[in-house]
Order: C-alpha cells, then sequence, then structure tokens
C-alpha cells in the first residue's frame, strides 16, 4: 500500500492511534477523518485532532451533524425499527459518515479508505459496502481482518506497549464492562459482560439520561408540531432537524424515554445482544405513529408496513442507498404528503402516553362513524347488506368443506389420504406413457390443490382439444 493514500477512519481512541502509527511506520501515506455526529460522549471533537497529532498524521473532522439529524428525521418518519423494536441508530451513523468521509476523502485525494471495524461485526460490511456505492474505484482496507495486524495486536496491552515504545502516552485502563457506538440518533451498549445472558441489561450506566426507575415522579406533557411527516414545532417553538433532534433527546433522557434492549440479527448471520439508548428518536417516533394511525387507510397501512420494515432491514444491512431502498422510502414520503399535525403527548417514567390529537386534516376518523351511540355517522342498518354480501362467500366455504374449526384434530402426516385424480380426455384415463402434455399440467395442478385443501378424490374433466379444464 506504499503507492496507495489512506484514509483512515479514526476516533482518537487506543485502535485509532495504534493503527495509524503503525501505519505511519511503515512508510504509507497516511490521512486521518472524523466524522461529527453530535456524539453524546464526546465533549469536544477536536480532541480527536488532537489525540491524533501525536501519532504523525493530520485530521480532517467533518461536522456532519445536520446531515446525521436529517437521517434522524428519515428514519422516524420511516418508522424503521430493527429486531425487537430498538431505534438502528448506528446504522443511520454509518451511512451518514460513509457518504460525509468519503466526499471529503475524495477531495484529499484518497484511493483506500480503513476502518477500525471488527470482523465479527455488521459495521465492517457497511463501510465497505458504501465505500463501493459510493466510490466505486476507492478500494478498502480492514486493519482488523490483517491477520498480521491481529497477530501483532491481540489485545490493548500490546497497542500501548506499542506506542509507548514511540514514547506516547498509553494506558491500558481498567477492564471495560461494555463497550459503546455513540452518535445524535442515541448509544448501542454492547460486548463484554453484556455478552453473557445472565448479565441484567441494567448494568449500562444511562447516558442520554436516566432509566425508567430514576425519572421524575412527575409526568411532562409535551406538543409536538408535524409538517409532511417531519418535526416542524416542539411547545409552540419552530424547530430545525437538529434542534428537534437536540431537545427531544435531553426531554425524552429525563423521562427514561428510549432505553432498550435486543438480541439482534446480525448481517453476517449471527447474533448480538445489546442495550441501546434513544430518547429523541423514541419521543418523536411513538408521536408520529400516533399521527399516521390517523391518515392511513388499512390497505395503505399495509403497503407501509411493508415498506417500513424493508426499509428498516435495509439499513441495517448496509443497503441505504440501493433501488429497492428508494422505492420504498419514496413511496412513504408520498403518503407523508398528508402526515401533518400537533399530538399532544405526556412522559412519565419511560411511558409515552397519548394525549390528544388535533389539526390533522387528512384524518380518516370520524368519531360519529365509529360511535356506540346514536349519531348522524354510518347507519348501523346499512351494514346488513355488507353482512348478507359477506356470508355468500362464508356459506360457500362451509358447504365445500374447506372450514377447519380451531377445536378440530389435523390429521398425521401417516394417515394421510393420497389425492386420486381421473381425468377423462373424453374417455377414459389414458396411460402415463400417452398422457398429453396438458393432462399432465392439470393432473399436477390439482394433485397439488387437493392436497393443500384436504380432497382425497378429484375427477377432472381435460378437453384436449380446446384446452379447457
Amino acid at each position: 500500500m506504499k503507492n496507495e493514500v489512506i484514509g483512515l477512519c479514526v476516533s482518537g481512541g487506543l485502535d485509532s492511534r495504534t493503527v495509524a502509527k503503525r501505519l505511519v511506520a511503515e512508510g504509507i501515506k497516511v490521512k486521518c477523518f472524523s466524522a461529527d455526529l453530535g456524539q453524546p460522549d464526546e465533549d469536544d471533537i477536536q480532541n480527536v485532532e488532537r489525540r491524533m497529532t501525536t501519532c504523525g498524521v493530520k485530521t480532517t473532522i467533518v461536522d456532519l451533524k445536520n446531515e446525521m439529524a436529517d437521517g434522524c428525521f428519515d428514519v422516524i418518519m420511516f418508522q424503521a425499527v430493527y429486531d425487537g423494536g430498538y431505534w438502528n441508530t448506528t446504522g443511520i451513523g454509518r451511512f451518514v459518515t460513509c457518504q460525509g468521509l468519503i466526499g471529503a476523502m475524495k477531495k484529499q485525494h484518497v484511493t483506500v479508505l480503513s476502518h477500525g471495524a471488527t470482523g465479527r461485526g455488521n459495521d465492517q460490511m457497511r463501510f465497505e459496502r458504501y465505500t463501493n456505492v459510493l466510490a466505486p474505484k476507492m478500494k478498502v482496507y480492514a486493519p482488523w481482518r490483517d491477520s498480521e495486524l491481529l497477530k501483532e495486536f491481540p489485545g490493548r496491552k500490546e497497542m500501548c506497549s506499542y506506542l509507548s515504545s514511540f514514547g506516547l502516552q498509553a494506558v491500558v485502563g481498567d477492564p471495560k464492562v461494555y463497550s459503546t457506538d455513540a452518535n445524535m440518533a442515541g448509544l448501542s451498549h454492547e460486548a463484554e459482560d453484556l455478552e453473557e445472558l445472565t448479565t441484567p441489561m441494567t448494568i449500562v450506566a444511562a447516558e442520554m439520561g436516566v432509566w425508567p426507575h430514576d425519572a421524575p415522579d412527575a409526568q411532562e406533557r409535551l406538543v409536538l408540531d408535524f409538517k409532511k411527516g417531519r418535526c416542524v414545532g416542539i411547545n409552540g417553538q419552530s424547530v430545525t432537524p437538529l434542534e428537534a433532534m437536540t431537545l427531544a433527546n435531553t426531554i425524552g433522557g429525563r423521562n427514561g424515554i428510549g432505553m432498550s434492549h435486543a438480541l439482534e440479527n446480525r448481517i453476517i448471520g449471527t447474533k448480538s445482544r445489546g442495550v441501546y439508548e434513544a430518547p429523541g428518536m423514541e419521543l418523536l417516533g411513538k408521536s408520529i405513529a400516533y399521527l399516521w394511525q390517523a391518515v392511513l387507510d388499512r390497505r395503505s397501512a399495509e403497503v407501509f408496513d411493508y415498506c417500513s420494515k424493508h426499509v428498516s432491514n435495509q439499513l441495517y444491512d448496509g443497503r441505504w442507498f440501493d433501488p429497492s431502498t428508494t422505492v420504498c422510502k419514496d413511496s412513504i414520503r408520498k403518503f407523508a404528503e398528508h402526515c401533518s399535525g400537533t399530538v399532544e403527548v405526556s412522559l412519565y417514567k419511560g411511558n409515552i402516553y397519548f394525549l390528544s390529537l388535533q389539526n390533522v386534516q387528512a384524518s380518516l376518523y370520524n368519531p360519529e362513524d365509529a360511535s356506540m351511540e346514536a349519531s348522524d355517522g354510518l347507519n348501523p342498518v346499512s351494514s346488513q347488506g355488507y353482512a348478507e354480501v359477506q356470508a355468500v362467500e362464508a356459506r360457500s366455504l362451509a358447504k365445500a368443506g374447506m372450514i377447519t374449526p380451531a377445536n378440530a384434530s389435523q390429521p398425521t402426516r401417516s394417515t394421510q389420504h393420497k389425492p386420486y385424480v381421473t381425468v377423462a380426455p373424453g374417455g377414459p384415463v389414458p396411460a402415463p406413457g400417452s398422457s398429453s402434455l396438458l393432462s399432465l399440467g392439470v393432473l399436477a395442478s390439482v394433485a397439488i390443490a387437493g392436497a393443500v385443501i384436504g380432497i382425497s378424490t378429484v375427477t377432472v374433466i381435460v378437453n384436449v382439444r380446446n384446452r379447457r379444464w
């Protein structure tokens, strides 16, 4: 790689400093890049640059807070939660990071993107796929899949020893109880003690707020204004996406909102355990869900749910820019043209209570139609005709023997009758070897259908000449 320009994605931690110094020692040209995603656990993002400077590299900090807030707003609109219903905050951070840093790297003529993801997680796949789709000519180097580097640095002790040999300050420190990935959307805690399912999720020290049991004993009311699927006001104050996320994180965090636990299915096929904090995402996401319920009819809701699930899976897999993801995102944005209104909620010890829904011009809900009392809404007598129409199909299914009562015993595989099919093309059943292609096709189709619905004997008349049956 000595003829390449390495763009190293760094956090300023021990791993980043070790890899940077090791590559520089090999005579490789290294330029470092870090994304400002509004990380709650980073008091001063410029500290990243100062820590990396000691390793003989220059670091470019790319401010992506607004892009991160926009990404959060999209995921909230799409209701794109992953396994166990948690907000995939890391997935949002990765597409924002890659898009922002790759743009900065191109300006500095970087030829190889290097990331610090491990060979057992999701992020390695996300970084590489995003690099491949956003910069197809840019190569990728994963230090922690490099067998030589893994052999040289099997743990933190060896990394500290290496940096110390250059006179660089590096301390092993106390063993971590778990590791954390942070950005504006939330925190993901995993690994170490959390890998054991006998370890309670409450070993995590909440950083964006408090655990529900530590939240105030009083409810906090909140009014949220939405326009076309995006929050534009909080408690009467107009907000940008960045302001909304910042305020929602603060309000939700102090009320214990958005603490969750999941055993998620990773991209590479393994399962991973995580404890997540996403107070702002949960607050805004749950609030807009009340609005979505008012403006989506049943069939639109089915389409919405499919698109939402697909976007969620694609986001997790590092496929945010893929064609199918784009189509589903555009579909939900079309629905969002009618997703406007004011939602009032109350927050109490991790719970979000619905209080009111107002100013929803596209609401499909009519109290008079739904009322159990006499009203000017739907005439209950008119439902008689609809019930009679429904009865036609119901009785037909019953007469055909296709209805299976819930308490009916199902036949075991060994006692099921194999379907016997009589095919008569104007006469006796032809021998298998002399059956027409059409007869064989019908025979197979009817046999399958008969087995599915439990009919033991079926007679099918086939008119071979006219190809009808």
